[in-house]
């Protein structure tokens, strides 16, 4: 069995945003429980971090390895590193080499819309977007959105944060007034940030908002303020996934402001056995989970 690597250009041209939003929509309606999915594990390593995204599902298997630099590592090296390796499930053998970077910047925007995008499409209106972060994630989000919503929905997508990129038009200055009324005016907020602390106020969020929450995978920092979590429908990606790293469920648990028993699945929102209602904010929280990546990337291979 030949051994191929798949670039990121390849990765961009093969899989669209959308395809892969209603390829992770379809496995989960299809049965896949993310409660039976492998954990990933961290290590730390000289200079930063290293994670471990190992998977399988009935027909391959697969593991992401990532590079996270930390605090004192050169500010040359690009913020994320990594691979991904996938393996054919019946011989066993490895099959394909795939960017990690480009499959996490296709992934984790997918996530993000996956879980909620049957709340945004049901709509011709316009659609206001709020993207707190200018990173690549950030800009990933904007692309999905706009993917997901061609053909239904014309957006218009505001990035905010805290110094203008010199290529983006449509940015506003974190904290500012205009900052805030985007925010105030925004169906859709989608946090990307590095922040420990949350980046928006509760009393910014409209009452049929959809949130997603995804920068912080740490039990120890959220994007999120407990008071928002408070009043929310809150989707969470997996239960013990979402008592491991994501910070902004566990402190607002934690504080008080969310009830454990009120927190909702990915896999159930998706399959229709949980109904949202738009009287309250839809918060969706996650930290990515190792199954997402093994079904893009056989979706990715199956296309090559």
């Amino acid at each position: 069995m030949t051994l191929i690597h798949i670039d990121s250009h390849q990765v961009e041209k093969t899989l669209s945003p959308k395809q892969a939003v209603l390829a992770l929509r379809e496995y989960l309606q299809q049965g896949f429980d993310p409660s039976t999915d492998l954990e990933r594990s961290r290590a730390e390593i000289t200079n930063g971090d290293f994670l471990l995204m190992p998977s399988n599902s009935p027909t391959g298997f697969g593991i992401k390895l990532i590079s996270i630099p930390g605090k004192t590592a050169d500010p040359s090296i690009p913020s994320v590193n990594g691979i991904y390796v996938l393996f054919d499930g019946s011989t066993l053998q490895p099959t394909a080499t795939i960017d990690g970077v480009a499959l996490t910047n296709l992934r984790t925007p997918a996530v993000s819309l996956a879980g909620v995008s049957h709340l945004l499409t049901t709509s011709s209106q316009p659609l206001d977007v709020v993207i707190v972060g200018v990173g690549a994630q950030g800009r990933a989000h904007a692309r999905t959105v706009e993917s997901v919503c061609e053909g239904i929905r014309d957006t218009k997508i505001t990035f905010i944060s805290r110094t203008q990129p010199a290529d983006l038009d449509n940015w506003l200055q974190a904290g500012s007034d205009p900052a805030h009324e985007a925010i105030c005016n925004a169906e859709l907020i989608i946090t990307t940030t590095t922040s420990p602390q949350p980046v928006i106020d509760d009393a910014e969020v409209r009452n049929d908002a959809v949130v997603v929450a995804v920068g912080s995978h740490s039990p120890d920092a959220r994007e999120l303020p407990g008071a928002l979590l408070a009043r929310a429908q809150v989707i969470m990606e997996e239960e013990a996934a979402a008592f491991r790293e994501a910070g902004d469920i566990i402190q607002a648990v934690n504080e008080g402001n969310l009830d454990k028993e009120s927190l909702v699945s990915f896999a159930d929102v998706v399959r229709g056995e949980v109904e949202l209602h738009r009287s309250a904010p839809v918060v969706f929280k996650f930290t990515g989970m190792p199954w997402e990546d093994l079904v893009l990337a056989e979706a990715i291979a199956a296309r090559i």
